[in-house]
């Protein structure tokens, strides 16, 4: 017998991305969607890494289902933001879905990305339906979604 979980939290989602407009159709896109989440838009490498470190402001801050992150940033890349992460994931943050969010089409910038540990890449400017796509695969995934088994 199978019960949904228990558990009413909403998925929680860390958007890492400096341009308002692709933050916007991103916001845009996950309100139209109907996923039941909570959003944080950060601007900059620095807030994204003391979010995931949970440092300065971000000390409450709750740990991401899901990164979107955008590569480019005016203080930093999202690589840099990925390795930060993965030192700092000794174990809660490992298993963290990683949607990059990119304009770039370069295979060097993918297959460093894909060996940090990114599950997928979407292009910008974003297609929604890809990208609602892509977002609820990665939902399925998340604790608050697997249906409890009971005996």
């Amino acid at each position: 017998m199978f019960i949904e979980s228990t558990t009413n939290a909403p998925m929680e989602i860390l958007l890492v991305e400096d341009g308002l407009l692709d933050a916007r159709i991103t916001i845009h896109a996950l309100r139209r969607s109907g996923l039941r989440h909570r959003l944080t838009l950060v601007r900059t490498a620095r807030e994204a890494t003391d979010f995931l470190g949970r440092q300065g402001v971000f000390a409450r801050a709750p740990q991401p289902d899901l990164l979107l992150l955008d590569l480019t940033l005016p203080d930093g890349d999202g690589i840099s933001i990925l390795q930060t992460m993965r030192k700092l994931q000794a174990g809660s943050l490992v298993s963290t879905p990683v949607v990059v969010l990119t304009a770039s089409d370069d295979e060097q910038t993918r297959a460093r990305c894909t060996a940090i540990g990114v599950d997928d890449f979407i292009g910008k400017p974003v297609d929604e339906d890809k990208f609602l796509a892509v977002v609820r695969g990665h939902e399925q995934l998340m604790k608050f979604s697997i249906p409890e088994v009971v005996a």
